[in-house]
């Protein structure tokens, strides 16, 4: 049953790339959720000092905000070089969100325009 839910997302791109925005406007909102709450909580701003200090509090939190570095930073370079590849348009959206909003938005973001660039190129 998840082969041929796979094949099914292989084969319709138009689907699969719906079901990336869904994730990248799930990766907006979730992070931005718990950015305001560690807003209100440590001090009605946002203390990018306290907020590395804090993701780095304790050995797992450590391990999830390397694993997220080093796996985002390298995902970042393959967005960059594929986009230039393919001639991906609005890739500015993608290279703010990563700052500004966050890797979880920006990363299905892309796979979302890739979708849409390798559906105009299939139907050149």
């Amino acid at each position: 049953m998840l082969m041929n839910s796979l094949k099914m997302l292989k084969d319709n791109k138009q689907l699969l790339s719906y079901i990336y925005l869904l994730l990248s406007i799930l990766g907006a909102i979730l992070p931005m959720i718990s950015n305001f709450e560690f807003a209100m909580e440590y001090g009605n701003s946002f203390d990018i000092k306290n907020f590395i200090s804090l993701a780095n509090a304790n050995p797992a939190a450590q391990s999830i905000s390397r694993d997220l570095l080093i796996a985002a930073s390298a995902v970042f370079i393959w967005i960059v070089n594929e986009s230039r590849k393919l001639q991906i348009k609005n890739m500015w959206i993608v290279y703010i969100g990563t700052f500004l909003i966050a890797f979880a938005f920006s990363a299905p973001f892309f796979l979302f325009l890739r979708e849409k660039r390798i559906i105009e190129i299939e139907n050149k």
